[in-house]
């Protein structure tokens, strides 16, 4: 019988990017996390969906089946479910625009996190995991409209969606200021150090429990 090695056995994290550039702030941020998690000693998934052709357009094949407790759908959309239930951690990485998810992420929320994939079932298939969910917004924190970023992080993905699929120990992390308008030199470096720094903390607080 084979054995598996430390690294095989090592706890793993997803680490999901929702952006469609890969020399994007929002690439870099989420590297920094699988960085900070690798060091902790996961093993780092990286699921780059723009990179990887991933569709956020939904599929007839992946309509909800409620009335179907083992429900199938598309290959596609299983291969990507077996990576998030594989997971211990899951941190995604995205861009706020329009208040809101970039396609490409909602389109990952909308079509893999289906009915009998991550809930509606017993056992339930999420249950245990951790989540920190990242969010990068051009507004500063002092905006008016900077609530609108904090409600998505923390009720429509960390209540309404985390919670409701039986994750219970999530995080969030609102990057305000994210495209540094009217920052330069070293006050511009300092800004987007504090990024780095601050998912550090996040990451550390993620793992803390």
């Amino acid at each position: 019988m084979s054995q598996q090695t430390p690294h095989e056995t090592a706890p793993v994290a997803l680490v999901v990017v929702g952006h469609h550039r890969s020399d994007s702030l929002t690439a870099a941020i989420a590297a920094r996390a699988a960085e900070r998690l690798r060091q902790a000693g996961y093993r780092i998934d990286l699921l780059q969906l723009q990179q990887e052709g991933f569709e956020p357009r939904n599929q007839v094949a992946d309509e909800p089946q409620y009335d179907n407790p083992k429900p199938v759908y598309s290959a596609e959309v299983h291969a990507l479910a077996d990576r998030l239930h594989a997971a211990d951690v899951v941190v995604p990485v995205f861009p706020v625009w329009w208040f809101g998810l970039p396609a490409v992420m909602k389109g990952w929320l909308d079509r893999v996190w289906n009915h009998g994939l991550t809930y509606g079932v017993k056992p339930e298939p999420m249950a245990g995991k951790r989540m920190l969910w990242i969010g990068l917004a051009g507004i500063p924190d002092h905006d008016p409209n900077a609530d609108l970023v904090r409600f998505l992080l923390d009720n429509t993905l960390r209540r309404g969606l985390s919670e409701y699929c039986d994750v219970t120990d999530v995080h969030t992390l609102a990057l305000f200021h994210s495209e540094g308008t009217g920052l330069t030199g070293n006050t511009r470096e300092r800004h987007f150090q504090r990024f780095f720094e601050r998912v550090d903390e996040s990451v550390a607080k993620l793992l803390a429990g």
